[in-house]
């Protein structure tokens, strides 16, 4: 008798553009677009692959988390919500 139920194999797995995570997909398509309008199309092209390349190797393993920390602790308030960066002996208590 077959199952009567489907169960997802992965439940986990990131929403895809064509072959890209949307982060990847992202890192691709500014440089590319800064390229053309810049009219060195050839340089956009080599910048989005390299964007995807590195984005690629940042977040393999348990790099993505160190991302995530990063932008929490080096980008402005706005971004991630930080209102005030933290003294500098306060952040190695909380990292």
């Amino acid at each position: 008798m077959a199952d009567r139920y489907l169960v997802p194999q992965r439940l986990d797995d990131p929403e895809l553009i064509g072959f890209w995570t949307i982060d990847e997909f992202a890192g691709l398509l500014v440089p590319f677009t800064w390229g053309i309008l810049a009219q060195h199309i050839f340089i956009g092209i080599a910048l989005s692959f390299a964007t995807w390349f590195v984005l690629r190797k940042a977040k393999s393993g348990n790099a993505g988390s160190a991302l995530v920390h990063a932008a929490y602790w080096y980008l402005p308030g706005g971004l991630l919500g930080l209102k005030a960066t933290p003294p500098s002996h306060c952040r190695l208590l909380a990292g």
